[in-house]
């Protein structure tokens, strides 16, 4: 009987999780004694009743790693410790169903667990590898908030999709003379808005590790405007806020879904660089979930590809209770409690952050 490898994708979808997948599928075929199965919708798959888990082969990989999203899909609520279940009333209420998820996997066969996810899929697989689970994580994000790895795989396509906005921005920018703010997503970190900003061209760039003054910001615009004829493009991360402000978001009422829903960040700042003697005209664009889709670029397949080798190859090795990580240009494994202690946040002494105030971003401080 042949040894089985459960694969699943949690948290946001990203491009380069295809990637991940075919790759996991085609090392594993070099291995006479190995099948890989998918769980449909992380570890929802396997958790139902009756189970959703699919045989994951060469027919279901083939030519998959140069399409968006993920073949066996992907959820960002719940998860086995905090199992959503309704009551008669219609409330619903959380239930462990972590144990019942070891027996189900040990019942069916399963050698080994490959989880695909960013920082709350990591700390789930960290969890169930604490209580035995033989687990290897594999970073997943296009927020780049992950410590332990130089970047995620999805991070660089996100970047490569809103630099392309700022392009086009930056046209109708100059036509109109108008103020151009583009709102990228990143969450608690200005990854994506800072790569943005810099590979765009960008004036002013708004992170959530850097409180921005308005007025100063103002200030900087103005200067960029003479007998009311310039242009200026504004880069701001979602989770970005002002020195006196709280950060643009509002509690999600969908149950199983902790995190704050972010956006809008880019329509306050708008209306508050008017209150601050901001005199042009200013258009926002949201760019949304539009950075998580389509086609992933060369970059972020190559990598995907490398962790999808590196993660089954820990899994031959017994290397569990790891995350395959993307260090100095080499493909290591690294602790899964190293690599959910840190939020890899945007570091103000960085050199990017320097280089970018070099070619005169300015931050607002």
């Amino acid at each position: 009987m042949k040894k089985k490898v459960l694969v699943l994708t949690g948290g946001g979808d990203c491009p380069g999780l295809n990637a991940v997948i075919r790759a996991i599928v085609k090392r594993a075929s070099q291995e006479s004694d190995w099948e890989v199965w998918g769980s449909l919708e992380a570890y929802n798959g396997i958790l139902k009743d009756p189970m959703e888990l699919v045989k994951l082969d060469f027919e279901r990989v083939a030519g998959i790693h140069a399409k968006g999203g993920t073949i066996i899909g992907t959820t960002n609520k719940g998860g086995p410790f905090a199992w959503g279940v309704q009551n008669p009333d219609g409330s619903f209420r959380t239930e462990d169903r972590s144990n019942e998820l070891l027996k189900r996997l040990k019942d069916n066969g399963f050698e080994a667990v490959i989880s695909i996810g960013g920082d709350g899929s990591q700390k789930i697989s960290k969890s169930l590898f604490e209580k035995g689970c033989p687990v290897v994580g594999v970073p997943k994000t296009i927020d780049n908030d992950l410590s332990e790895t130089d970047f995620t795989f999805g991070f660089q396509t996100a970047v490569q999709i809103a630099s392309d906005a700022v392009d086009r921005l930056t046209t109708t920018a100059y036509s109109h003379h108008r103020v151009m703010i583009l709102e990228v997503m990143g969450r608690s970190a200005g990854w994506i808005a800072l790569h943005t900003a810099i590979a765009g061209g960008a004036e002013v760039c708004l992170i959530p590790e850097i409180a921005y003054n308005v007025k100063k910001v103002a200030e900087r615009i103005n200067k960029r405007f003479k007998n009311g004829r310039g242009f200026v493009i504004v880069v701001i991360a979602e989770g970005a806020k002002s020195d006196v402000g709280e950060v643009f978001g509002k509690k999600s009422t969908e149950y199983g879904y902790e995190n704050m829903r972010l956006g809008g960040v880019a329509f306050q700042l708008s209306e508050e660089l008017k209150q601050a003697g901001c005199e042009a005209d200013i258009r926002e664009t949201v760019l949304g979930h539009i950075q998580r889709g389509g086609t992933p670029t060369a970059f972020d397949r190559v990598l995907a590809t490398q962790f999808g080798v590196k993660a089954f190859e820990m899994v031959l090795q017994g290397d569990f209770g790891k995350m395959v990580a993307y260090k100095n240009n080499d493909i290591i494994a690294v602790s899964l409690n190293d690599a959910v202690k840190n939020y890899n946040y945007v570091s103000q002494k960085s050199y990017l952050v320097q280089t970018a105030r070099g070619v005169g971003i300015s931050f607002g401080d």
